[in-house]
């Protein structure tokens, strides 16, 4: 029926080793009921509820986070390679946007009660478009579906310059400005 996710064991592809003693709070988490902490370079938060902090969902093919955005927060252009991704907005007004392989640009401004589904391993982001905080929850079709930041994986690494210039096509000083901003060498 479940494996709860024994965090103490080995983590493969496949997920955590299973458990031996379960209990019903391995299927509770109330982890997402805090506001996350939004005074970062983004102005926004992330509070994962994914296999590692929720246990429950350990092989199950889900798993859910709660998104802040404080007044100009931004999740900048991202992707799971993992999984696809629902966007649930329960306060505030949301600007967000996939593009597909095709280049084809998908974005529109949501506000509360509405839904937008971003499909596994496309570009996407979220914007808080409005005067007030922005609040949603962000539920994935894998308990681990993985994050990598395009903006941090270009800018907050070690990839030399001169090979970032070549394939972004931005100048030196703009990628050594950028690097500086996000910690990269």
């Amino acid at each position: 029926d479940f494996c709860v996710g024994d965090l103490n064991g080995p983590v493969g592809p496949a997920g955590y080793s299973c458990k031996k003693t379960v209990t019903v709070n391995d299927f509770v988490y109330s982890g997402l009921a805090a506001t996350g902490n939004t005074s970062n370079l983004i102005k926004a938060a992330v509070t994962p509820a994914f296999s590692a902090q929720f246990p429950g969902v350990n092989g199950l093919g889900i798993s859910i986070a709660r998104l802040d955005l404080a007044v100009g927060g931004v999740i900048p252009m991202h992707t799971h390679p993992g999984a696809s991704e629902v966007l649930v907005v329960i306060q505030g007004t949301i600007c967000a946007g996939f593009i597909s392989s095709a280049n084809k640009v998908y974005f529109k401004s949501l506000n509360k009660g509405d839904i937008m589904v971003f499909p596994q391993g496309l570009l996407h982001f979220q914007i808080n478009a409005g005067k007030t905080q922005s609040l949603a929850f962000v539920s994935f079709s894998s308990p681990d579906p993985g994050l990598q930041i395009l903006d941090f994986a270009l800018f907050a690494s070690d990839l030399p310059t001169d090979i970032i210039e070549e394939t972004t096509f931005l100048d030196a000083a703009q990628i050594k400005k950028l690097k500086g901003v996000l910690g990269g060498t």
